[in-house]
């Protein structure tokens, strides 16, 4: 007897990619104008639905609002995540931009939790930063092990994501989801089913029994897996498209870690191209354009370097820092100071015997510990930048002309903003000529 088998992870992210062969069906009866009407990039993008991105995504990786900040710097080094939900008790808490995320219990219905907030590492680092701002003030030396017992719902808001909680759902589509990731956005939790009649881009209020996390990066896989159908934007250059923007901050090598901390942070950017000190001002953050970039720094870099280091190295230039962090992933697994090693602080699959191990790992965007710079030039392709983006797992590229200065910065939120526009433009087009 044929047995039916659950896919696999690879099937599953296959599938959400590229979707089933058999998925569209145009009925024997259809005019060729609604054909045409179909047809093109709009079309593609609207057919797909971001619970189909989401179907293929692991669990949600979170952390209790209870949580110290150290076992929250361990859950993101141990899940090699940029960022973590953090759980409430419903009816307690206030979710950020007051939003209404709750998870339900599949079976019974009841809720159970409310997401309140999204932390990352450079909220962590922040609150560090800050401590050290103080003790300099006091000259007194900063107890690190005391600033990292406190509640990670303590930094919530730090950086400008935290402020607010984004869901899209299930059936939002494809194209309606970059609306919201081309505005900024970078991460969306998703239910996998949902009672509610809405299908824009809101905040949900109601419960779910299950989430999981799109990103910016998820989409930008599927315009890449979906090249030979996407091709017509994908052969534009960046600059045709619009996908430079020419607002690029960097930092000075020279500059000290907590100052580029602090001054990413005001700027509300996680990441920024590291100038020469001979070509760079006197200010942290400055304009770019024009100069020479050696490397990237990020709150990747920050991710990995080792908390209980951090302290000593807060006052180091950003290119000493990166070779120092180098130096120690390379000899050492990163431990956080107050967490166990084995405990991350999230429920791992040894909590839900439901759920298979490889579950417990990351569900937002997987991430190498080291942020590369990686550069395109202002006649690269949209193909091209999407290409180099999602390869070498990067959220911008330093636009830089033939002599390697910097020209401008193309970001996942502009990529998605100029697939976006382009669709909407060709599809205005197809509608013109069906109805003329």
């Amino acid at each position: 007897m044929a047995q039916l088998r659950a896919p696999t992870d690879e099937q599953r992210q296959e599938e959400a990619l590229h979707g089933e062969k058999d998925d569209v069906v145009v009925a024997a009866g259809g005019s060729e104008s609604n054909k045409k009407a179909r047809a093109g990039l709009c079309g593609v993008l609207r057919e797909r639905k971001v619970v189909d991105l989401a179907r293929a995504k692991r669990r949600l990786v979170e952390v209790p609002y209870t949580a110290t900040l150290a076992h929250t710097a361990n859950a993101l080094l141990a899940a090699r995540v940029s960022a973590v939900a953090v759980a409430a008790p419903p009816g307690h808490w206030i979710g950020a931009g007051g939003s209404m995320i709750l998870e339900s219990d599949p079976a019974t219905g009841a809720v159970r939790k409310h997401y309140i907030g999204m932390v990352n590492m450079l909220d962590i680092l922040v609150h560090i930063a800050e401590a050290s701002d103080e003790a300099e003030a006091d000259d007194e030396a900063v107890d690190l092990d005391r600033r990292m017992a406190v509640p990670v719902s303590s930094v919530i808001g730090h950086s400008l994501e935290g402020l607010t909680l984004w869901t899209l759902h299930p059936n939002t589509s494809v194209l309606d989801c970059m609306e919201t990731f081309s505005k900024g956005v970078h991460r969306t939790l998703v239910p996998l089913e949902s009672s509610a009649d809405n299908v824009v881009a809101v905040e949900l209020v109601e419960s779910a029994p299950g989430y999981r996390m799109v990103t910016q990066m998820d989409v930008v896989r599927f315009l890449r897996a979906h090249g030979a159908e996407l091709k017509g934007v994908l052969s534009r250059t960046v600059r045709e498209l619009g996908a430079v923007s020419e607002a690029v901050f960097a930092v000075a090598s020279g500059a000290r870690v907590i100052d580029a901390i602090k001054a990413m942070r005001a700027a509300s950017l996680t990441a920024v191209p590291v100038v020469d000190a001979a070509a760079g001002g006197e200010e942290t953050l400055q304009d770019g354009m024009g100069k020479k970039a050696i490397e990237t720094f990020s709150a990747t870099d920050l991710r990995g370097c080792p908390v209980a280091r951090l302290q000593p190295w807060l006052g180091i230039s950003v290119t000493e820092f990166k070779r120092k962090v180098a130096e120690y992933r390379a000899s050492n697994k990163p431990v956080v100071p107050g967490a166990d090693a084995t405990d991350t602080g999230v429920p791992t699959a040894a909590d839900d015997a439901d759920t298979p191990a490889a579950a417990a790992v990351a569900t937002d965007e997987e991430q190498s510990d080291e942020q590369p710079l990686v550069t395109c030039s202002l006649e690269s392709t949209l193909g091209e930048a999407i290409e180099a983006a999602a390869t070498r797992h990067v959220h911008r590229l330093w636009a830089v002309d033939e002599e390697g200065l910097l020209r401008g910065v193309v970001s996942l939120t502009d990529v998605l903003r100029a697939v976006r526009e382009a669709a909407l433009g060709e599809d205005r087009d197809l509608h013109s000529i069906v109805s003329s």
